[in-house]
């Protein structure tokens, strides 16, 4: 298991089906990685928040959501986004602002060449972070360099078998700059409100990794044992694997009905028992900073599953050019999905 470094720690955890032989770029173009955001509902088309569906180019999304407020004369926290985007991309995200009795302003003095609104309608309640079914990605990858047969064979095994769910490297920051201040943050050091919650969530997305890292090397992460914890594929339910149904219940993971489970660690018990709950203490005692940060903030332990099966998997093959379609749920980056195709450097 790797120990926490600044040294381009995405690319320090296991590889489910080998590292890549095949080398390419990723966002030569901010139109090269497109992003589509999936609402859980439709919004109403009354209330006092207006949904706002944006389109933006090489923008980041809080930049978007402080010109939001700025245009609509409301205080920063009246504009909420249901997750963080990618700024080296076009992205279509929802945005909502509460107006309350307020008339909509002109939006169009809002768009730009970089943002656009391509829908705005209204809705009786403010838009929640991680309210998504997930995200629809159109990706290209450039200047491919290497055996295009395996590259196909890889797509093939991706398709069926999915990829690990590790947290993107963007959660961390440039180089894990953001576990580095993860670290300082629970030894005392002040930060602002929105830094404290990246921080957070870096550290315990970091564990995670580090777990999933772990049940790769041991080629088990899509194994059913003993003392696992399991989730229904679609929601968040976990139940425990009993023993004397393994055997079926490793017949529903294959068939992608269900998967197994890692710890999002903070302030609770780990769920899982024997091997498993062993295993996963050693994971957590090998970072005592960031496990007894995140107890100290109270954040709520919960689970993730271990694999994600890109849905509606698409390929074209153009030259030295790649072009990718694939719908992911919420929370699963598309850079997870990539790594495991192709050894990429990002513009």
């Amino acid at each position: 298991m790797t120990a926490f470094n600044q040294e381009k720690i995405f690319y320090n955890w296991s590889y489910a089906w080998g590292k890549p032989t095949v080398c390419g770029v990723i966002k030569s173009l901010p139109e090269h990685f497109l992003v589509s955001e999936q609402l859980r509902f439709e919004p109403e088309g009354s209330g006092e928040h207006v949904y706002l569906f944006v389109e933006k180019r090489d923008t980041n999304t809080d930049w978007v959501a402080d010109k939001l407020a700025e245009v609509s004369g409301v205080a920063k926290r009246d504009v909420s986004y249901a997750g963080m985007k990618d700024r080296r991309a076009v992205t279509r995200q929802w945005y909502s602002v509460y107006l309350a009795a307020k008339s909509d302003p002109n939006w169009n003095a809002f768009e730009s060449e970089q943002i656009k609104i391509l829908k705005a309608t209204r809705h009786q309640r403010k838009l929640r972070r991680g309210a998504l079914d997930g995200n629809r990605f159109e990706v290209t990858i450039a200047d491919l360099d290497g055996d295009a047969e395996q590259l196909i064979a890889r797509l093939d095994v991706i398709k069926n078998k999915g990829v690990p769910n590790y947290f993107g490297e963007q959660r961390f920051g440039r180089d894990g700059k953001n576990i580095e201040c993860a670290i300082a943050m629970f030894a005392g050091k002040r930060v602002k409100r929105n830094q404290r919650s990246i921080y957070l969530s870096a550290a315990r997305s970091f564990i995670f990794n580090e777990l999933l890292s772990q049940r790769i090397q041991n080629n088990n992460w899509q194994q059913v044992l003993a003392g696992d914890v399991l989730m229904l594929s679609g929601t968040h339910s976990v139940f425990a694997a009993e023993t004397d149904q393994l055997e079926e219940l490793q017949q529903r993971l294959d068939s992608h009905d269900l998967d197994t489970t890692g710890p999002l660690a903070g302030d609770g018990e780990l769920m899982t028992t024997g091997n498993i709950a062993s295993l996963e203490q050693t994971v957590f005692d090998q970072q005592p900073k960031l496990i007894k940060g995140l107890k100290a903030a109270r954040m709520e332990s919960a689970r993730r599953a271990l694999r994600v099966v890109p849905k509606e998997l698409q390929w074209e093959f153009s030259e030295r050019t790649l072009k990718l379609k694939f719908f992911l749920p919420a929370g699963s980056y598309a850079t997870s999905v990539l790594r495991e195709l192709v050894d990429y450097t990002a513009k």
